[in-house]
């Protein structure tokens, strides 16, 4: 028997759009939880439900290492676990019911159970952990392998519990700051092979991920924060280096993804960084998420490159004004017109995350992004639309417009769930028309200039010949989807075009039949 077994309900399976670009990295805030509780002596398993094809493989898991205690605990480091989407939710309630049938005590964490501790805890959870969750994952596991009896639950902060059918709380626990003192996430627990063999097979080379911050301090005010809120601690640069040398030593990565909020923050650290890795050796391509704003203090953009960076991603989300500043984004679009000019300066890719939908957008202002994109040309985007999440000042504003379904089914699901500037069929006609002019424009530059991706640069005439192909192929299909738009922009909003598959929150919090038959 195992102490316990870690698993979360993000499925790659169970999100098309992802699956499609199959880029899987394993569960980072998954792992740092496993190495946690086993360097308190434990004797921890994962299950890994990003390569899974269904649950059935957590009830495989289960009968496998019969453990005392079930964690479902989310990866507070990716953005598709922060999404808090149905299809997740309702596997993770199908997971409970599982662990439950099989008499393991179950605790969860994650964005989506801080939001509705009282779903999970009515759908079977034994306890939710409120905010940062190591620590008090520790205490609580301690306290119920050593004092069952006497339950001491009131005395560790940051938990959940149901009590005579009602949802009690501790007091929050606060952030860890020595960010240092964490043992390194439990990479052994993870088949990195079948990782590799992914990678290496659809892209060519293989990537890991990594974070050295937690939090973000900004105030945008669509950002939903359940973990950390407004709090930013930072690993130091040595203890970083540290781990990305073991990593390098056992694994070989061709390439890390750091998936910090704020890359970099602290004055100096990113220098300090690229110091410490030019002593090591260490030359490991990366990329990373930043602002416009911080990217033009002096000797960022440069420190970054001396670190091995070779795409940095920014929250551009707007080219209005209007819109930055509807959002308190704290940014000026000519900022992100002068970050990406640096970066392009020392041969660091640029990526764009552009968001439409917000409150008060018009045609105008996408327009306005959209020429953003064409002049600074980015090497990559991102396009979401303004997504109405707990806790959030945008939350607020449009809570009372909000209907039955308040979560995406999966992350290309681009519901205008309020009632935004148009109609839901609108923003994903304008999602494939801003993704056929990108890679339009794409194509035409990766023909002349014969270079794709930075770590494989087209080779001779075959390579510009299948650039030339795209461009064509693109650019034929991108009249007509121009016309649908349009037609679109003069439709009246009528709500959620509901997805033929999608769940409403009700039915999303009832167990799957799976989840009876175990």
């Amino acid at each position: 028997m195992t102490d316990i077994l870690f698993g979360q309900s993000y499925y790659l399976r169970f999100d098309p759009k992802l699956l499609e670009a199959m880029q899987p990295f394993p569960p980072l805030g998954t792992l740092y939880a496993a190495g946690y509780l086993r360097s308190r002596g434990y004797d921890v398993a994962l299950f890994d439900a990003m390569l899974a094809e269904s649950e059935e493989e957590w009830a495989q898991a289960l009968d496998r290492y019969q453990p005392r205690m079930a964690v479902i605990y989310e990866d507070h480091f990716n953005y598709l676990s922060k999404m808090c989407l149905l299809r997740m939710r309702q596997a993770a309630l199908t997971m409970i019911g599982m662990a439950r049938q099989r008499g393991c005590t179950v605790i969860v964490a994650g964005a989506d159970t801080n939001d509705h501790p009282d779903l999970y805890l009515r759908g079977g959870a034994d306890f939710v952990l409120l905010g940062e969750g190591e620590i008090t994952l520790g205490e609580l596991v301690d306290d119920l392998s050593q004092n069952r009896a006497t339950r001491r639950e009131p005395t560790i902060l940051g938990l959940a519990w149901l009590e005579q059918g009602r949802v009690v709380r501790t007091p929050p626990r606060p952030d860890l700051r020595a960010l240092d003192s964490l043992p390194f996430p439990a990479w052994d627990l993870v088949d990195v092979p079948r990782y590799r063999r992914i990678w290496l097979g659809r892209h060519g080379y293989y990537a890991m991920n990594m974070v050295t911050t937690r939090g973000c301090p900004y105030h945008c005010n669509w950002c939903a924060k359940p973990i950390w809120g407004q709090r930013y601690n930072s690993r130091s640069p040595e203890n970083v280096v540290a781990e990305l040398k073991q990593l390098a030593e056992r694994y070989q990565p061709d390439f890390i993804w750091f998936m910090d909020d704020i890359f970099g923050l602290k004055p100096g650290w990113t220098q300090r960084f690229a110091d410490l890795l030019q002593k090591e050796g260490l030359q490991l391509p990366f990329k990373c998420l930043s602002r416009a704003d911080l990217l033009l203090r002096k000797g960022e953009v440069d420190a970054l490159n001396k670190a091995g960076a070779r795409i940095v991603w920014m929250g551009a989300e707007s080219g209005s004004q209007k819109v930055l500043d509807a959002m308190e984004k704290g940014i000026q679009v000519e900022q992100i017109y002068a970050a990406t000019q640096r970066l392009h300066a020392v041969g660091i890719q640029a990526g764009f995350f552009l968001q439409f939908g917000y409150p008060g957008e018009e045609r105008a202002d996408i327009e306005r992004t959209l020429q953003m994109v064409r002049d600074c040309r980015p090497e990559d985007i991102g396009i979401s639309v303004s997504y109405p999440l707990p806790g959030t000042k945008f939350h607020a504003a449009v809570r009372a417009q909000l209907g039955v379904q308040q979560n995406w089914y999966d992350s290309d699901d681009l519901a205008m769930l309020y009632r935004g500037p148009y109609d839901t069929r609108f923003y994903r006609q304008l999602h494939r028309v801003v993704h056929l002019e990108f890679r339009r424009d794409k194509a035409w530059r990766a023909f002349w200039q014969g270079r794709e991706t930075p770590l494989l640069p087209m080779e001779g005439i075959v390579g510009r010949a299948r650039a030339l192909l795209r461009w064509a192929r693109y650019a034929a299909r991108l009249p007509l989807a121009r016309w649908k738009l349009n037609r679109l922009q003069r439709l009246p909003h009528q709500g959620i075009v509901p997805l033929p598959t999608a769940l409403t929150p009700m039915e999303a919090a009832q167990p799957s039949p799976q989840a009876e038959r175990g």
